[in-house]
This record gives C-alpha cells, sequence and structure tokens, in this order.
C-alpha cells in the first residue's frame, strides 16, 4: 500500500490524497459502503460500481467467521472471489460486535468467548485467530483487534481497556509479520487508536499507535453516543499526533456533517451503516437536509430525489414516486433509497476533494454543514 498527498487545504487539516493498492486505486477523503456480511444491504455490486462509484467497500470479520465460514471463503479464495467485488475491501476485525454483544460475552486478556447471536454456540476471538481469520477473509485492508469501549465510560474502565487493546495490537502485529497473504496480494494491518473520552488516554493511545510505524492508522471508540463536539476534540487532538504522512480512518462515522467536520480535522477515510440503514426506513441525505419520504408532503413532489447528485437514481425518480413504493411496500422502495443515499454520501467525499484541490474547502464546508442538519 502506498499513500500520497496531493493536495491540503490552507484553513484547515483537510487533505486530498491517494491510496495505491492492488485492487485499485482509492482517492481520499473516501466514504467506505459497508458491506457487513459481503454484501451492501439492497445495492448490486454493479450498481456499486457504475452508480454510486464506490472504491472500496467493507466486510466484518465476526459475521463473515459465522457465516459462510471460513471454509467455505478459503475454498473460494478469499472474499474478492467469493462476491466477485475486485476492488479494495477493508474487514473490521469483529471489536465492535464483540462490544455491541456485552451480555453474550467475556473478555479477558487473552481475548474474547463469545456466543453466536445465530445459535448461541460459543467462539472465542483472540488477536492471532483475529487476524488468521482476516488473512482467509482476504480483505487489502484488516484491522487489529481491540476493545471499543461504551459510553458513558468511567476512566479506570478505559484505562484498563487501553491496556488489554495495546497488549492485543502487539500480538496482532506479531501475528500478522509472520504470517502470509493467501491469495496473492499484499495485505496491510492497520491499529486503533482507542481511549474513550480521556485526553490524556487518547494522547497515550496515539503517541504508541503511532510508534507501531504501519502504513495507516484508525481512531475507534467514538461515534458510540458521546456529544458530536467531544468527537470531534478527540479526533483533532489524536490527528495532531498521528503521523501526517499516513491516511488516518475514523471508524463508524457518521453523518454528512460529522464527515465534513472530520474531513477539516485530518481524516481521509469513513465508513457507517447510516446511508443504507437510514434508506430501508425511508430517512434520506440530500445536499439540502434529510428527508422523510414516507411522510405526505411528497405525495405531489415531482421534483429529483437530488439535482446534484449526478447518479441516475437521484436524478431520474421523483419523490412523489419514492414515497408511492414505501406506501406500497415495494422492495424496490429500499433499493432506490440505499442507492440514492449511498451515491450522495460518495458525491459528498468527492465534492470534499474537489474543493480542497481548488483552496475553497473551509468556505464551502461552513455552507454546506448547516444544510446537511436541516429536516426537511
Amino acid at each position: 500500500m502506498k499513500y500520497e498527498i496531493q493536495h491540503t487545504d490552507e484553513h484547515s487539516k483537510a487533505r486530498a490524497g491517494i491510496i495505491t493498492t492492488e485492487h485499485g486505486d482509492i482517492e481520499t477523503p473516501i466514504f467506505m459502503p459497508v458491506g457487513t456480511q459481503g454484501t451492501v444491504k439492497a445495492v448490486h455490486f454493479s450498481e456499486l460500481e457504475t452508480e454510486i462509484h464506490a472504491q472500496i467497500i467493507l466486510g466484518n470479520t465476526y459475521h463473515l467467521y459465522l457465516r459462510p465460514g471460513l471454509d467455505i471463503l478459503k475454498k473460494a479464495g478469499g472474499l474478492h472471489a467469493f462476491n466477485t467485488w475486485q476492488k479494495p475491501i477493508l474487514t473490521d476485525s469483529g471489536g465492535y460486535q464483540v462490544y455491541s454483544l456485552s451480555h453474550r460475552r467475556k473478555l479477558n486478556e487473552q481475548g474474547v468467548t463469545f456466543q453466536s447471536h445465530i445459535d448461541g454456540s460459543r467462539h472465542l476471538f483472540t488477536p492471532e485467530n483475529v487476524m488468521d481469520t482476516q488473512r482467509i477473509i482476504g480483505a487489502d485492508f484488516i484491522m487489529a483487534f481491540d476493545e471499543c469501549t461504551p459510553y458513558p465510560c468511567d476512566y479506570k474502565y478505559a484505562k484498563k481497556s487501553l491496556k488489554i487493546t495495546h497488549d492485543w495490537l502487539q500480538r496482532c502485529i506479531q501475528r500478522f509479520d509472520t504470517t502470509e497473504p493467501l491469495y496473492g496480494y499484499e495485505q496491510t494491518l492497520i491499529p486503533i487508536v482507542q481511549g474513550s473520552v480521556y485526553k490524556d488516554l487518547r494522547t497515550e493511545s496515539a503517541e504508541f499507535i503511532a510508534a507501531q510505524n504501519r502504513p495507516a492508522n484508525a481512531i475507534g471508540g467514538l461515534a458510540v453516543g458521546e456529544p458530536a463536539e467531544i468527537m470531534y476534540e478527540m479526533t483533532d487532538l489524536v490527528c495532531s499526533i498521528l503521523p501526517k504522512d499516513k491516511p488516518r480512518y475514523l471508524m463508524g462515522v457518521g453523518t454528512p456533517a460529522n464527515i465534513l467536520e472530520s474531513i477539516a480535522l485530518g481524516i481521509d477515510m469513513f465508513d457507517c451503516v447510516m446511508p443504507t440503514r437510514n434508506a430501508r426506513h425511508g430517512l434520506l441525505f440530500t445536499s439540502e437536509g434529510m428527508i422523510n419520504i414516507k411522510n405526505s408532503k411528497w405525495k405531489e413532489d415531482f421534483s429529483p430525489i437530488d439535482k446534484k447528485v449526478p447518479a441516475s437514481t437521484s436524478q431520474k425518480h421523483t419523490k412523489a414516486y419514492l414515497r408511492h413504493l414505501f406506501v406500497v411496500e415495494e422492495y424496490l422502495a429500499a433499493q432506490i433509497a440505499s442507492l440514492h443515499n449511498l451515491s450522495f454520501y460518495l458525491w459528498l467525499v468527492k465534492e470534499a476533494r474537489t474543493k480542497i484541490k481548488e483552496g475553497t474547502f473551509t468556505a464551502w464546508k461552513n455552507e454546506m454543514v448547516p444544510k446537511l442538519s436541516n429536516r426537511l
């Protein structure tokens, strides 16, 4: 993996760059659609490529480990061969899923024992076998195994958790560096900064992660319920410590406004289930604000979903038609809404990239953020 910063913004920490992988280039800042179980819900891969123009998608280690299982994925030749997506893939380590299954898991220094949400069977994740699992899945970017602390989280617990995360990271690095990719292309291990909302712990973690000298770095444990101002404060602090010449990935973020504000703080990569999850419930993100398309006010609105988003889905279908599909509970409703929301997110980061290159990012961001938070 290679990373090159091509442009920087004069009035913020925003930058436009390019990440080179063996499955293709990624222009940053970038949003990565979430394909938890090997697919982005309600969206075909041909649409991801030609309509949404996605450059990278995510898979999830926890879910793929349970289904279809490692035997199937290995026999298929890895996730790229299994699902036919030939651009880059990033896999989460499963740490966040283990965090969300707090009532089904037991965590100690060795790793995490958890019960499957599918059938209740028991499994053990350790830093070592999570690296092995992600080797078998075959993602281009694989995440270190960490513990994502909840919010609120008391200081004592956050400090103890951080030590475990750092210990696990060293074990991940040891396993990763002593094993080889299985399918003939490079994989990149990304460590994760934790530390909850405590400045001293975030500083300690950012310095520890930077010292590992990996090709990219991530920030985890944010967007878990804390106020946005605290998320930005922690992000800004960590970005001031992480090396400037490596891509920074803010995990699980977020709303369109969150993304623009975080780009201004120096973040390059984002992912979130929000665009697809909200789409399935009829909540659309647009360049003028958020729309609940089920509301009766859109019943006779024959204007396009969003004229600014250069995707045929956003420009061809009207608000009235999409509302009708939701009202009659057609499957196509979720598909069109998901296509639009993802197209909007990819349009937004592409616009940010363009504005950074033009030198107008900060003014544009300050104009856009209030609009994006509107409910129309």
